[in-house]
C-alpha cells in the first residue's frame, strides 16, 4: 500500500519567482503555452520567415556539393574562411545552456531555474549548426564517417593527432550529454503535460516522452541522482569543448595562434556569447508570452552580471594577445598584430573592440543591466562582435604569412553568406518549434521555490 507523506520541500528564495503563485498557476501558466495557447499570427509569421532564411543553406549545400568548395571565397593562403569562423562561433553560442544547467545546478544557484531549459535547447540548437560546418568543409560530405576509427579494408585510420580530428570527438560528447540532460529534465514536465492535456493524441505522446513517470518518492530519489551524474559529467565540457576547439589553432605555428592563452580565453569567450544570445533569444520571448513575472529583473541582471564577467576576461585576453606579440620579440608576431590594426581588416579589429570591450561597460549600471530593451540591444552588439572576433583570428593569421608572395586577401562570396545564414535560420526554426510544442520553463523547479509551497507525493513501499 502506499499512503500521502508530506515532503520537505519549502523552499524561500527571495525574488526568484514574484508573489501571487500558486502551484497550479504556475503549471496552467507554462503548460498552457503548449496545450491552450492558440497558434498565433506572430508565430506563423516568425517560423514562416525562419523556413525561409533556412532555404539558403539548403541552396548553398546543393551548391557545395555540385561545384565543390571552389565556391566559397576560401584561396591561398586562406584554406579556411566563413565555415571555421561560423563554427567556433556556433559552438562558443552552445556553451551557456550546459553552464547555467550543470555549474549553476551543482551550486545551487535557484535562479537558473526559469531559464535553463530555453538555455539547454539552445545549446542543442547551437552544437547542431556548428557540426555542419566541419563536414561541409571537408567539401565531401557522404565520406564523413572516414573521421570514425571504424574497421575497413583499406587500414584508413584517422590521423588521431590532428585537432581537427578531437573536435569529432569532443562536439559529438557534447552534443550527446547536453541532450541526454536536456531530456531527464524534461521527464517530470512530460508527465505534467501528460496528465493535463485533453486531447487523447497528446496524452499518449507525452506519456511516451514521460517514461512511465508517476511522481512516486523512488522516482524523485532516481531522478536527482541521475541529474547530479549528468551535471557532474557536462560541467568538464563546459571547459574541455572549446580548449579542444582552440587546439585547432593554438597547436599550429601560425602567427596569431601559436599562444598558450587560447584555451581560457576561448572559453571565456564561449560563455561570454552564449549568455548573450540566451539574453537575445529569451528577453522578446519574455514579452511575447507575457513571463515577467517568471522570468524576473533578477534573472535578467544575474545573466548582464555574467556577460560583464566574461566579457571583462575576454578583454584581458585581448590586452595579452597584444602584449604578447609585442614582448615575444618575433617580428611575425609582431607584424600580426601591427597588420590586425592598421592592415586591410583593421576595421573589423576595431569593431570587434568596440563592440566585446567597450559596450559591455555600460553593464557596470544596474539601471541598464535590469532594462530588457538595453540589455536586448547590447546582447546583440555582443553576438555581434564575437562573430567579429572569430573572423579577425582565422583570416588576420592566415591571409598575410610568413611569405609575402602568398599573401591574399579573402572576401567571402555569396554562397559563404547563403550559409552561414541558412544555419541562422534553421537554429530559429528549431528555437520557434520548441517554443510552440514544449514547456521551455521547468514547472516542476519553479514549483519548489514557490514560498510555502508543500507537495504531497505517494510514497513506493
Amino acid at each position: 500500500m502506499s499512503q500521502p507523506v508530506e515532503l520537505p520541500s519549502e523552499i524561500k528564495v527571495g525574488n526568484v519567482i514574484d508573489e501571487g503563485h500558486s502551484l497550479a498557476s504556475v503549471s496552467d501558466k507554462i503548460a498552457g503555452i503548449v496545450l491552450k495557447r492558440k497558434t498565433t499570427f506572430g508565430w506563423i509569421v516568425g517560423l514562416l520567415i525562419s523556413f525561409a532564411v533556412l532555404q539558403s543553406l539548403m541552396a548553398a549545400a546543393t551548391m557545395l556539393f555540385v561545384k565543390g568548395v571552389g565556391v566559397w571565397g576560401i584561396n591561398i593562403p586562406v584554406g579556411w574562411g566563413f565555415a571555421i569562423v561560423n563554427f567556433v562561433w556556433w559552438i562558443g553560442i552552445g556553451h551557456a545552456g550546459t553552464l547555467i544547467s550543470a555549474i549553476l545546478l551543482l551550486l545551487n544557484q535557484s535562479w537558473r531555474n526559469a531559464i535553463n531549459r530555453f538555455a539547454e535547447a539552445m545549446t542543442l540548437f547551437a552544437v547542431m549548426c556548428a557540426g555542419m560546418f566541419p563536414v561541409l568543409h571537408t567539401g565531401r560530405p557522404w565520406l564523413a564517417y572516414w573521421l570514425l576509427p571504424y574497421p575497413n579494408t583499406m587500414d584508413l585510420w584517422p590521423q588521431m593527432r590532428s585537432p581537427l580530428l578531437w573536435d569529432v570527438f569532443a562536439v559529438s560528447t557534447y552534443l550527446t550529454i547536453s541532450a541526454v540532460f536536456w531530456f531527464v529534465g524534461l521527464i517530470p514536465d512530460l508527465a505534467t503535460l501528460r496528465d493535463t492535456s485533453k486531447k487523447r493524441w497528446q496524452q499518449v505522446l507525452f506519456g511516451a516522452l514521460a517514461l512511465g513517470w508517476r511522481s512516486s518518492a523512488r522516482h524523485w530519489q532516481r531522478y536527482e541522482k541521475a541529474s547530479l551524474l549528468l551535471a557532474g559529467l557536462a560541467t568538464p565540457l563546459v571547459v574541455s569543448v572549446h580548449t579542444v576547439v582552440s587546439f585547432d589553432f593554438a597547436v599550429s605555428m601560425i602567427p596569431g595562434w601559436h599562444t598558450t592563452i587560447f584555451p581560457p580565453y576561448f572559453v571565456a569567450g564561449a560563455i561570454y556569447s552564449g549568455f548573450g544570445m540566451v539574453l537575445t533569444l529569451m528577453i522578446p520571448v519574455r514579452k511575447f508570452y507575457g513571463l515577467e513575472d517568471i522570468i524576473t529583473m533578477r534573472h535578467l541582471n544575474n545573466m548582464a552580471k555574467v556577460t560583464l564577467a566574461t566579457g571583462m576576461i575576454v578583454s584581458y585576453g585581448y590586452a595579452l594577445e597584444a602584449f604578447f606579440g609585442y614582448y615575444s620579440g618575433d617580428m611575425y608576431e609582431k607584424y600580426m598584430i601591427l597588420n590586425r590594426m592598421t592592415g586591410p581588416y583593421a576595421p573589423f579589429y576595431w569593431c570587434l573592440i568596440l563592440c566585446n570591450m567597450i559596450t559591455p561597460q555600460f553593464l557596470w549600471s544596474k539601471k541598464i543591466r535590469t532594462n530588457p530593451l538595453i540589455l536586448w540591444i547590447i546582447s546583440i552588439i555582443v553576438n555581434i562582435g564575437m562573430w567579429l572576433e572569430r573572423f579577425v583570428i582565422v583570416v588576420t593569421s592566415l591571409h598575410r604569412d610568413f611569405l609575402p608572395s602568398s599573401w591574399s586577401m579573402y572576401w567571402p562570396t555569396v554562397w559563404d553568406w547563403a550559409t552561414y545564414i541558412g544555419t541562422i535560420g534553421l537554429f530559429m526554426t528549431l528555437i520557434f518549434l520548441f517554443v510552440r510544442v514544449l514547456p521551455i520553463i521547468t514547472i516542476f523547479e519553479l514549483r519548489m521555490l514557490l514560498p510555502g509551497a508543500r507537495v504531497k507525493e505517494p510514497v513506493a513501499r
